[in-house]
C-alpha cells in the first residue's frame, strides 16, 4: 500500500516514531501537529531500555547506537538498616544482574526527531482540540469511513486518510476512539527529579559510593526510590535521575489525570520531598535526592489505562494515548516505539486501510493490556503490598522477583513479536 495522507497528533517520542514509520511505509504526506511551540528536548527526565528490547528495535531499524545512552548493568536493592549496619548506602538486599541502556528523554527525542525523513512536516504550536471520522464528524466508533479530520486552532477541519493519536494520557484522539476509557488513579505518586552528576562530589563519600553502572532501588514501607544516571543534554555530560514512589500528598487532588510540572511546586511542597527522604532513606540516598533543585523536580501521579480498542474508522491510538503503564515496568519508551514498529509492519503487509488498522489493533491491543497488568502487579508487590523489607535477603528477594514476573514476559516490555501470553502454549 502506497500513498495517503497522515496526521500525527503529538510530536514527542511516540509521535516521532510513528511519523518515521509512516514515511518509511510509503505515505505520500505526513504532518505532525505538536501543541508545544518550542523544542521538546528538556521535557521529562530519564528512561531505561533493556538490552534485549534495544536489540530488537535496533534490528527493526527504529533505534541505533548513535542515540546517546548510559550503560547500566546491575540493579542494587537496598533498605535502611535501623541499626546503621549497612552504612550510608543502606543494607544490600540483592545485587540483581540487569543490563539496561538509560536515556535522557530529551536526547532520545532529539535523536528520533533527527532521523525523521525531511518529507515529514512538523507544525509546532498547533493544538488539536478535536478529531473525528467522515466528512461530518458523525462517524461512530468502528464505522467505516473514507477519511478522518482534525480541527485546528482557527476552527476549520483538515481531512486526512488517517489520524494517529500520539498525544499522551490526556489524548484528544482517544476521546473520539473510545470516550469511555479513562486513566485510573493507582493511589500513589512518584516524585521525579534530576541534576548534574558532578554535584555528587559534594556529598559525604562523593560519587565513589555509587558506581556508574548501578541502578539503585531503595525500599521503604509504603514506597521506594529508583535512582540511576543518564546522559546529559550536552555530549559528554551525565545527569542523575530519580523516581521516588510515595503516598499521595495531602494537598494533591489526582481525581482527573494531572501532574505537577517542574517548577510548579511551592517551597513548602518541595520541602516535603526532603522530609520523605530523610525519614525513609539511608543518609547517602537522602543526600542524593536533596540535590535536585525545585525547578527540576515534579510530581507524577500514577495511573493505569488500557484502551478497549486502538482504532475506530480512520483514527488510531499510539503510545500513552492507548495504554498508560506504571513506571515500575520500565517500558514506556519501548512500548511507544514497539507500537510504531507494529504499525509499520502492518502497513507493509496490508493492501488497504481496512486491512492495516485491524492488524495493528490485534498486534498491540492484547500486548498493551498485558503490560498494564504487569505494571499493576509490580506496583502491588513493590509499593502497596510490599513485603517486610527488614526480613528480606538475597534468597527471599530472588524468589519474590520470580513470583512477580512469572508468566508475564513483560518486564521492560514484551519481546517484539512475541505472542501475548493468552495465546501461548503451556
Amino acid at each position: 500500500m502506497r500513498g495517503g495522507s497522515i496526521a500525527v497528533v503529538g510530536g514527542s517520542i511516540a509521535g516521532c516514531a510513528f511519523a518515521r514509520a509512516a514515511a518509511r511505509g510509503g505515505a505520500e504526506r505526513v504532518v505532525v501537529l505538536e501543541r508545544s511551540p518550542g523544542r521538546l528536548e528538556d521535557r521529562g527526565v530519564g528512561l531505561c531500555v533493556l538490552e534485549d528490547r534495544f536489540a530488537e528495535l535496533a534490528g527493526a531499524g527504529h533505534l541505533d547506537d548513535g542515540m546517546r545512552w548510559h550503560r547500566l548493568t546491575e540493579r542494587h536493592w537496598l533498605a535502611r538498616d535501623p541499626d546503621g549496619g549497612g552504612g550510608p548506602r543502606g543494607r544490600l538486599l540483592w545485587a540483581q544482574g540487569m543490563p539496561f541502556r538509560s536515556y535522557h528523554w530529551g536526547v532520545l527525542w532529539q535523536s528520533l526527531r533527527e532521523r525523521t525523513p525531511d518529507s515529514v512536516e512538523f507544525r509546532l504550536g498547533e493544538a488539536v482540540p478535536a478529531v473525528g471520522n467522515g466528512a461530518s464528524g458523525a462517524g461512530a466508533p468502528g464505522t467505516g469511513t473514507d477519511h478522518a479530520w482534525v480541527t485546528g486552532a482557527a476552527g476549520g477541519r483538515e481531512p486526512y486518510d488517517l489520524v494517529i493519536g500520539a498525544d499522551g494520557y490526556r489524548s484528544v484522539v482517544r476521546e473520539a476512539v473510545c470516550p469511555e476509557a479513562r486513566p485510573e488513579y493507582a493511589g500513589y505518586v512518584c516524585w521525579r527529579g534530576s541534576f548534574d552528576a558532578r554535584l555528587l562530589d559534594g556529598l559525604p563519600g562523593g560519587a565513589a559510593l555509587w558506581p556508574e553502572h548501578e541502578v539503585i532501588t531503595v525500599c521503604y514501607p509504603g514506597g521506594q526510590v529508583v535512582l540511576y544516571r543518564i546522559p546529559g543534554l550536552t555530549p559528554g555530560s551525565t545527569q542523575v535521575n530519580f523516581v521516588f514512589y510515595a503516598p499521595t500528598p495531602a494537598w494533591l487532588r489526582p481525581g482527573d489525570p494531572t501532574s505537577v510540572p517542574a517548577g510548579a511546586l511551592t517551597g513548602g511542597q518541595f520541602e516535603e520531598l526532603a522530609e520523605l527522604a530523610e525519614r525513609h532513606l539511608p543518609s547517602y540516598w537522602a543526600g542524593v535526592v536533596a540535590l535536585s533543585p525545585r525547578e527540576r523536580t515534579f510530581i507524577q501521579p500514577i495511573y493505569d489505562l488500557a484502551a478497549p480498542r486502538r482504532t475506530a474508522g480512520r483514527l488510531l491510538l499510539a503510545g500513552d494515548a492507548a495504554t498508560v503503564v506504571r513506571p515500575h515496568n520500565t517500558s514506556g519508551a519501548v512500548k511507544a516505539v514497539q507500537d510504531a514498529c507494529a504499525f509499520e509492519d502492518a502497513w507493509r503487509a496490508a493492501d488497504s486501510w481496512a486491512e492495516l488498522l485491524p492488524a495493528y489493533d490485534r498486534e498491540r491491543g492484547t500486548v498493551g493490556r498485558e503490560m498494564v497488568e504487569v505494571g499493576r502487579r509490580l506496583g502491588r508487590a513493590q509499593v502497596t503490598g510490599a513485603p517486610d523489607w527488614a526480613a528480606m535477603d538475597e534468597g527471599a528477594m530472588t524468589a519474590w522477583w520470580r513470583q512477580q514476573v512469572a508468566g508475564t514476559g513483560g518486564f521492560g516490555g514484551h519481546a517484539l513479536g512475541r505472542p501475548p501470553t493468552g495465546r501461548q502454549n503451556p
